[in-house]
């Protein structure tokens, strides 16, 4: 059993807690914030899915925090760490503050899990299950790579294993926030990010180093989920049937069509909702059916990917491989899976 405690807990760290009470192997033995959120508040009470777990403060001025805000803390993050119950640590902080706590666990040899806003430095190796889990075996950190880059690494990764990749050119339209963020935008703007290659690509690269991607990206008023346009050579030969297939067969993916009405973004998550997901969290990368095309050795194609939800099995995924408690990236991924309801 893998002692897990969650660092930060927002739209990624209260689903992975979540997530990490699913599986039979894990243990959550606590939780760590510096804020009283309404989040907070309500995933610790009695109809939430992290009641009963204990919270701890992230640091002392967190602790002042959610004391005045009338919460119970039951210690400091350190004095958890310190006591040896803790396994590993999953640093779900906002982007840049999980490498300034890596030394507290170090300090205390506990592995951690970060999540895709830290650089690639922060970690021994970036992570995406199906791509590189046996990279990520017995080290002592991960960074489980952004939404975006785990979409492009797990679809690229199936196409690069079947057929060979020569080239990626990916353009991606993002989502502005998170649904809940009221403070956040663009509202009524298109903002590209004028550097070119957009920062996706270079993640990329750290999973699949062999990969020659550019891409490019712009944020939408939109909050519901990122869209990618992928183009790209081929080193072999396929058709867009054998694309379709190798899509079908992937993992943490699925296959959507226009024509029975999955226009756009909006209908997609809808599904999940009407699936009854909780939050309706898309795990899977949902590529539409019509839009895949191969043309000799050039393919085409268009997916959806849920922020707030794709990178959470690969979490799961991370905390198995850097403890060493399954070596075969399958078992573990069939095994978070069945947990999240993921049929593959």
């Amino acid at each position: 059993m893998i002692n897990v405690v969650v660092n930060g807990v927002g739209t990624i760290g209260k689903r992975v807690a979540h997530a990490i009470k699913l599986q039979d192997d894990m243990r959550l033995v606590g939780i760590a914030d510096v804020a009283p959120t309404s989040w907070l508040r309500t995933v610790l009470e009695p109809k939430g899915p992290l009641y009963k777990t204990d919270l701890y403060a992230s640091n002392q001025d967190g602790m002042k925090a959610l004391t005045e805000g009338g919460m119970y803390v039951k210690g400091l993050l350190e004095d958890l760490l310190a006591s040896g119950e803790v396994d590993v640590v999953c640093d779900c902080t906002p982007a840049k503050i999980g490498e300034k706590n890596k030394p507290l666990y170090q300090k205390y040899g506990v592995k951690a899990v970060f999540q895709g806003g830290e650089k690639a430095e922060v970690a021994d190796v970036s992570f995406v299950a199906i791509a590189n889990y046996e990279k990520a075996l017995n080290k002592n950190s991960v960074r489980v790579v952004s939404c975006n880059t785990t979409s492009l690494a797990r679809t690229i990764f199936t196409i690069d294993q079947k057929f060979g990749v020569e080239e990626v050119f990916a353009a991606l339209v993002r989502r502005a926030t998170d649904p809940w963020d009221e403070k956040s935008g663009p509202i009524n703007a298109v903002v590209p990010e004028t550097h070119v290659p957009s920062h996706q690509g270079p993640d990329l690269q750290t999973v699949l180093p062999h990969i020659n991607i550019k891409t490019m990206a712009v944020k939408a008023p939109s909050t519901l989920a990122h869209l990618h346009m992928i183009t790209g050579k081929l080193k072999n030969q396929a058709s867009t049937e054998d694309f379709k297939k190798a899509f079908a067969e992937g993992s943490r993916m699925i296959l959507l069509k226009a024509s029975h009405g999955y226009f756009a973004t909006s209908e997609i998550i809808e599904r999940f909702r009407d699936l009854c997901r909780p939050r309706y969290d898309m795990y899977e990368v949902a590529i539409w059916d019509e839009s895949i095309t191969v043309e000799k050795n050039r393919f085409y194609w268009m997916h959806a990917v849920h922020s707030e939800a794709v990178v959470i099995p690969e979490t799961i995924d991370a905390i198995r491989a850097i403890t060493g408690i399954e070596t075969d990236k399958f078992k573990s991924i069939e095994k978070t899976n069945k947990s999240l309801g993921i049929e593959k």
